[in-house]
């Protein structure tokens, strides 16, 4: 279904931006382009309504018993409006052209001149065995969480699969909303990847206080149906255990069908420079499937940066170049807000591919320190969580 923005609005019809993607990427891009730009015609192609929600509130929503429709902020008709977008909504991108420079999709075909992927991520799914593993759910949509809500119930027994940071976020907002929750994974405790190990005890023993099960040191290897008692889900480890929903929170892979079949070259992401290009002429990529040049972070090595921050600090330097300024993207310290009240946390993790390790130099404070003692990254929990400004001080604003 097409919709045009605003038929009095005067746009230049030869020169189309075209954004596939709806999420904070896609309209953070026309966002900036627009304060930019008031002439040029942005054309946006999204799978879905387009609404505009912020994403990192679908894992603290539920104790709130917040409905699908009220995490919406700002609904697609208003957003188009506003930035003067023509949106093609529940439509789906086939193919695209680079030669005659076309995106071709269940709607038709459009041109573009500058084409612009921000087509997100998808939940991983584990391989798993029995005949009820269609029952599991992944959040990662305003659908996920609407069917997440009609699967649960009051007291309903809840398996989250995964003790990383969405996995985490559930388990706290699962069980002040009144559930009973049980974690498992195959790490020795929660967020071992991101924090230092002392941290990820004391978010344990946290989230425990508050009633959260964990079973560590094993995955899950089928999900049965049981007449009796729900959903059977059996570990590797040969234990089982009983439940009403089972819900995967193991991560997200960068979604790169629609630039693999441009040409682009594709990794953990869809690769591009510090202009944030792909390698197919007038094709962009950011957000959570864009793996970024290691030219516009420190270490040398590209990566993924599936949070808000990069998105916003992204759209930013892309708009200018989408309006002839070229704009190298340069991202700064960027903590991310782990989302546990019953164990607040804000980390800055360190570069991957540096050398370095943890210390906390007070309570509630650690800092990733090189051989020269230089601060490579910072953790703060608890209420040291409002020292950010002081830590960012310390380590300078640009890793």
């Amino acid at each position: 279904m097409k919709t045009s923005a605003n038929e009095n609005q005067q746009l230049n019809p030869e020169s189309p931006v075209v954004i596939i993607g709806s999420g904070l990427a896609g309209w953070s891009t026309a966002r900036e382009f627009r304060k930019l730009n008031t002439t040029a015609q942005i054309v946006m192609i999204t799978a879905d309504e387009g609404d505009f929600y912020a994403k990192p509130a679908l894992s603290n929503a539920l104790a709130q018993k917040k409905e699908a429709q009220q995490l919406i902020t700002t609904p697609a008709e208003k957003m188009s409006s506003t930035m003067y977008v023509t949106m093609v909504q529940n439509t789906l991108v086939t193919q695209i052209d680079a030669t005659t420079q076309e995106v071709e999709t269940s709607e038709g075909r459009f041109k573009y001149s500058k084409l612009i992927l921000a087509t997100g991520a998808r939940a991983i799914r584990l391989q798993m065995n029995g005949d009820a593993v269609d029952e599991v759910v992944s959040v990662n949509s305003l659908s996920d969480y609407t069917k997440l809500r009609e699967k649960l119930f009051h007291g309903a027994r809840v398996l989250i699969i995964g003790a990383g940071l969405i996995g985490c976020e559930f388990a706290n907002d699962l069980v002040e909303g009144g559930y009973e929750v049980h974690v498992v994974d195959p790490n020795t405790s929660p967020l071992i990847s991101l924090l230092p190990e002392a941290a990820s005890t004391k978010l344990q023993s946290a989230l425990s206080a508050i009633g959260v099960k964990w079973n560590f040191g094993t995955s899950v290897k089928a999900i049965d149906y049981d007449d009796k008692k729900g959903l059977k889900a059996t570990f590797a480890n040969g234990e089982s255990i009983c439940v009403d929903v089972v819900l995967s929170a193991v991560g997200l892979r960068a979604e790169t069908d629609i630039a693999q079949n441009s040409g682009a070259k594709c990794d953990r992401g869809v690769i591009v420079n510090s202009h944030l290009e792909t390698s197919v002429a007038h094709i962009y990529a950011l957000g959570d499937n864009t793996q970024y040049s290691s030219e516009s972070l420190s270490g040398g090595a590209t990566r993924t940066l599936p949070y808000v921050m990069p998105i916003m600090n992204a759209a930013k330097a892309l708009a200018q170049t989408l309006n002839g300024n070229p704009t190298e993207v340069v991202f700064p310290v960027m903590p991310v807000v782990i989302k546990t009240p019953a164990f607040p946390v804000l980390i800055a993790p360190p570069s991957p591919g540096t050398n370095g390790s943890w210390r906390e130099i007070e309570d509630g404070i650690w800092n990733n320190l090189d051989q020269e003692e230089k601060i490579q990254g910072f953790l703060l929990i608890g209420s040291k969580t409002t020292q950010r400004s002081e830590q960012l001080k310390r380590m300078g604003q640009v890793r």
